[in-house]
């Protein structure tokens, strides 16, 4: 009896030890961002966006879409970015948001649009979304939490549903490391710069948002998966200082208020 009991002792301490050494290993480093196929990747972004869009409604007016595609297309020809590496979707949703899925989903609330004061405001948080998607985070995000096993098990239908949804969720309402969200801004204002777009506009938005942290829910958002909006918007500007910026309509005034009214009366 007493052996048996030694026996059981020693078999948890080994199992407890190989935990605390497993939870050690980054395994970020080890499997890195390559190690996931772009076939993977591929079908990872289709099963989650298939799971998120069941609840919501998409935006398909010509005109909204096709002005978005200008700021979009307008990116991603100055900064030698495949255009169909990004397949954005406007949801009505009037809250302020907007947020990257795999393989190059990003999805915008149409209340992102309303409530951007210009078109440069709306296009420094589209730089920032579309640096998340080459810089990789979502999948460096979810190795991170999940584990390299558990993605594998999502793109096979071998992952509930609901753990697929629920996933979705987190990706859409949490933040990313503040490293990774700086790396995003500074990426971001180079996207800007190349684009002949003001990135004080995305400072100013920043600025705008962090006013609005006791304000109204729709904000909250934004403001909770981009935290530090105050300290963001100020080394925005510290990056951008010295820099030459011409700035560059990619659609005129008129148009951009008018998505707004359209977008507006769906409230």
């Amino acid at each position: 009896m007493k052996k048996l009991f030694i026996q059981s002792i020693l078999s948890v301490a080994l199992f407890l030890g190989i935990w605390l050494v497993l939870k050690q290993i980054n395994w970020v480093a080890i499997f890195k961002t390559q190690e996931i196929s772009e076939k993977t990747e591929g079908k990872l972004g289709e099963v989650f966006w298939n799971a998120f869009k069941v609840n919501e409604k998409e935006n398909n007016d010509p005109f909204i879409i096709s002005t978005v595609d200008s700021i979009v297309t307008k990116i991603c020809s100055a900064n030698k970015i495949e255009r169909n590496q990004i397949k954005f979707h406007i949801l009505d949703k009037d809250e302020v948001n907007a947020f990257t899925l795999p393989n190059g989903h990003l999805v915008i609330y149409s209340g992102l649009i309303v409530n951007s004061d210009n078109q440069e405001q709306f296009s420094g948080v589209i730089c920032h979304e579309i640096a998340h998607i080459k810089l990789k985070h979502v999948i460096k995000k979810l190795i991170k939490e999940l584990g390299f096993s558990v993605i594998i098990s999502m793109t096979t239908g071998s992952y509930g549903s609901e753990a697929i949804k629920s996933t979705v969720k987190k990706l859409s309402s949490s933040a990313f490391d503040r490293s990774l969200e700086k790396e995003a801004d500074i990426m971001a204002v180079d996207y800007l710069i190349n684009a002949k777009i003001n990135p004080v506009d995305f400072s100013n938005f920043l600025n705008k948002l962090s006013d609005k942290e006791n304000d109204i829910s729709k904000y909250l958002s934004w403001i909770n998966t981009h935290p530090d909006s105050k300290e963001r918007a100020k080394y925005i500007i510290e990056y951008s200082r010295g820099r030459k910026v011409i700035n560059d309509e990619t659609v005129t005034k008129e148009t951009w208020a008018e998505i707004k009214n359209k977008l507006k009366q769906l409230d």
